[in-house]
């Protein structure tokens, strides 16, 4: 089925360069809808909460990718790495909004962004919000770059006959914020637009989390973050049909990482990593499953091969519709500083199984950092641990200390709770996965396996901590924050 999946798109990309050659050509639009802080939540991959017709349909129309995986648990890190089609690592991209102060981070020479690839083809490159405002979407790039690669907001202002490769980048996940406040606004959203909100009683939560009442009503508004952003794909599916390009357009629906929870964003656990992926479009065959493991970092390699750019030698990505796609054995990914929060994580996934390493296991799961500990999920997280009232399994989170290695049986243990890295019975996947994560560290490249300058460290909180004395000037935040990077320092000066 897959090979006969990938011939069909193949043929269809020939037809379109041979279609070049002559004087009507019409190369296909590419457009890339990208939601914030949101996991595979959706009708079509087993979300049986909420209704998601719109993602459904798009699914309906087109190929989902039941295993695809980003290669980053965070924002900048993520989109770093997918618009250059390269691992995060490799880059020098790997810490969260790195690069911003007075030390910058600038790409290495052969390196490409994805808009000025499609640019120099001849492709009118936006990237937008939605609705389509005067606004630019959302970039949150690591390194410098040109903010010329995108000609616009909108697509609809390029020149008669030109294709377009453009990007809808949308809060996602974030629609529900981080507290009481937040998910009373979404759940009135949800009411005006859909008529109902999502109740605590339709939650049914993963077992590492407690059902405490702010968890059961935040993953509520979470879920309904999940149907905004489904009727938002269907004002973008009308748009394009309205205006005669829904027919040309190749539309790629991935969110940028996993769900922002205690045991998600951020971290390497399949909460954090796990995001869908659907591709609908010209010589994209209907209703067509994949559960082949894909990287987020490949929508750069098929974009570019579904409008007949060149892919960049030095690509990382891979064309996963191409007819000579050779399918990944395993997946990667980092985690590395996030604000202020100094971490070192390296994770590779199988179908069978997932293999972690940390990197600093002397420091605890949950170490300070500002922007999780202000969110009202993880305020109860502690208030129930520290009431005793949490079992073995939602006390994992908050060990002092983290093994080295940790080993799960994905088929036996989908929630990544048993750690078999101790397990003689287990030795030979350990092994093997080890030597997997190592030689990808290796033949990739990964700047990782050196510690962030003390000096760029300092340039980028000198940044994060002028911005928190804006406008809406928080002293106590701010207080959290010079804290912890004080307690950063000083575990970093300890070994730990």
């Amino acid at each position: 089925m897959l090979r006969f999946v990938l011939s069909s798109i193949v043929i269809a990309t020939c037809a379109w360069l041979e279609a070049s050659e002559g004087p009507t050509v019409q190369r296909p639009n590419i457009l890339w809808i990208i939601p914030d802080d949101m996991s595979a939540h959706f009708s079509c991959y087993g979300e049986t909460a909420i209704a998601t017709p719109n993602v459904d349909r798009l699914a309906a129309s087109g190929v989902q990718f039941n295993h695809a995986f980003v290669t980053a648990p965070v924002c900048s890190t993520c989109r770093s790495a997918f618009i250059t089609g390269m691992y995060q690592t490799s880059i020098g991209a790997h810490h969260h909004r790195s690069g911003r102060g007075e030390l910058k981070i600038e790409l290495p020479q052969e390196i490409a962004l994805l808009p000025k690839l499609f640019q120099d083809a001849g492709y009118y490159t936006a990237i937008t919000g939605w609705p389509i405002t005067g606004r630019q979407g959302k970039t949150d790039y690591n390194f410098e770059w040109n903010p010329s690669i995108y000609d616009g907001v909108d697509w609809s202002q390029r020149e008669p006959g030109q294709p377009f490769f453009a990007q809808i980048q949308t809060p996602g996940g974030k629609l529900r914020g981080s507290d009481a406040s937040g998910w009373t606004k979404m759940a009135q959203n949800a009411r005006r637009t859909l008529g109902d909100a999502t109740t605590n009683d339709a939650v049914a939560l993963p077992p590492y989390y407690p059902n405490h009442p702010d968890i059961l009503r935040d993953w509520a508004a979470y879920l309904d973050s999940v149907r905004m952003t489904d009727v938002m794909v269907g004002e973008v599916l009308e748009k394009l049909e309205a205006d005669g390009d829904l027919e040309n357009t190749l539309v790629l629906f991935m969110t940028d990482h996993g769900i922002s929870h205690a045991r998600g964003k951020q971290f390497l656990y399949d909460e954090g990593l796990h995001v869908p992926l659907i591709i609908s479009g010209p010589g994209i065959p209907a209703a067509t499953i994949r559960n082949d493991l894909v990287e987020h970092i490949d929508i750069a390699a098929l974009s570019l091969a579904a409008a007949g750019i060149p892919i960049p030698e030095a690509m990382q990505a891979r064309d996963i519709l191409s007819v000579d796609y050779d399918p990944r054995e395993a997946t990667f990914a980092a985690r590395d500083r996030c604000d202020e929060t100094v971490d070192h994580l390296r994770s590779v996934r199988t179908d069978a199984f997932k293999y972690i390493r940390n990197f600093l296991p002397n420091r605890p799961y949950l170490q300070p950092c500002a922007y999780k500990d202000d969110k009202a999920i993880l305020m109860a997280l502690r208030e129930y641990h520290a009431a005793g009232k949490l079992n073995a399994v939602q006390e994992l989170l908050f060990r002092d200390i983290r093994p080295s290695e940790e080993l799960y049986d994905l088929k036996q243990d989908p929630h990544e709770i048993r750690n078999l890295a101790g397990d003689p019975a287990y030795a030979a996947p350990l092994a093997e996965l080890r030597r997997k994560l190592n030689d990808w560290m290796d033949d990739t490249g990964d700047l990782g396996q050196e510690p962030e300058s003390q000096e760029m460290y300092d340039s980028d909180m000198k940044v994060y901590t002028d911005r928190l004395g804006g406008p809406k000037f928080d002293p106590a935040h701010l207080q959290q924050v010079q804290d912890n990077i004080a307690l950063m320092k000083q575990w970093a000066r300890q070994g730990k």
